[in-house]
């Protein structure tokens, strides 16, 4: 929540093509949302909510460690359980594909994390129509699922995307920290953002100038 200084500062990560290649993985991308927005939990508790063995969760967990993303949590730890808990709220990877150094295996990670990004945020989409007749009214009203299809130069799609993003910024900077109690009348609420140039047309565009 925002401070008498001033909003909070969020944490994030901006992995290396190594560790955005980890997080491909569709069990470590749902095993590390958990751990950020239900905080620390034990590998026995994550295998027991993504139906699997206690082994396979272990591995994920040091996989997760290895690269930054997660780290035990002292605080609950025993001599029979280890904790695990998020290092921080949200991960972050900016990548140029013009750029004059751009690096090829960034590009084929950041794509790979992408389509793996892609697929949670659909299925996930998908169980929030699937709840919305048993949502609450008040609650009800804030479901949302636009599209708009606007002409605009890069540039001006480039700083659309920044204007939208410092948006977002600024709510969960004045917000609770994920993973944390939150007032009884907060509730966890989530934006998918997915803005493109619209599919199909400049790929074709520059085959047909091509031929």
């Amino acid at each position: 929540m925002t401070t008498p200084d001033g909003p909070r500062e969020v944490s994030q990560i901006v992995p290396d093509a190594t560790a955005l290649k980890a997080l491909t993985h569709p069990v470590r991308l749902r095993m590390l949302g958990m751990l950020r927005i239900d905080g620390p939990a034990t590998a026995t508790q994550l295998a027991q909510r993504l139906d699997l063995n206690s082994g396979a969760t272990s591995y994920h967990l040091r996989q997760l460690a290895q690269h930054g993303f997660i780290e035990e949590d002292d605080s609950k730890g025993s001599k029979r359980d280890r904790w695990w808990r998020a290092k921080h709220e949200s991960t972050s990877f900016a990548h140029d594909p013009a750029a004059p150094d751009a690096d090829p295996d960034v590009e084929q990670a950041s794509l790979a994390f992408t389509q793996a990004a892609l697929s949670w945020q659909t299925s996930l989409a998908q169980q929030s129509v699937q709840e919305y007749a048993e949502l609450p009214p008040e609650w009800r009203r804030t479901a949302d699922h636009s599209d708009y299809t606007i002409p605009l130069t890069a540039e001006q799609a480039m700083a659309l995307n920044r204007r939208l993003h410092e948006v977002l910024r600024e709510v969960m900077e004045a917000s609770p920290p994920l993973g944390e109690a939150i007032p009884d009348d907060t509730e966890l609420y989530t934006v998918l953002l997915h803005s493109f140039p619209y599919p199909g047309r400049i790929v074709h565009r520059n085959e047909e100038s091509e031929s």
